[in-house]
């Protein structure tokens, strides 16, 4: 899968933008602080983590039996770079469309 499209697969869930979310008001967390309140098993947390890794939106760190996690925007701003270039074509093929109608 192309990184653009894992970052938008990972931010499809609303469970996956939640840790997202705390992570980005609370700054690294470690796992069981970060999940808590979810309502899931240990096993679910862990597959949106993993999710959330492969996108590259979340760095994990192990400490001892810790496990810290970090959020990573990089890939969000490749996805906000891939949506301007999408918005600048389809602008472009706006103008040109209303420029065959302006008598």
């Amino acid at each position: 899968m192309e990184p653009v499209a894992q970052v938008f697969h990972a931010l499809a869930d609303p469970t996956r933008c939640e840790i997202l979310r705390r992570l980005a008001a609370e700054g690294p967390l470690p796992t069981g602080r970060l999940v808590e309140g979810l309502s899931m098993s240990r096993q679910g947390a862990s597959r949106h983590l993993s999710v959330l890794e492969s996108a590259g939106l979340v760095v994990s760190k192990r400490t001892g039996r810790r496990v810290v996690c970090h959020l990573d925007l990089k890939p969000l701003r490749g996805s906000q770079e891939w949506l301007a270039e999408i918005g600048r074509a389809w602008d472009d093929r706006l103008g040109r469309l209303m420029a065959t109608y302006e008598p």
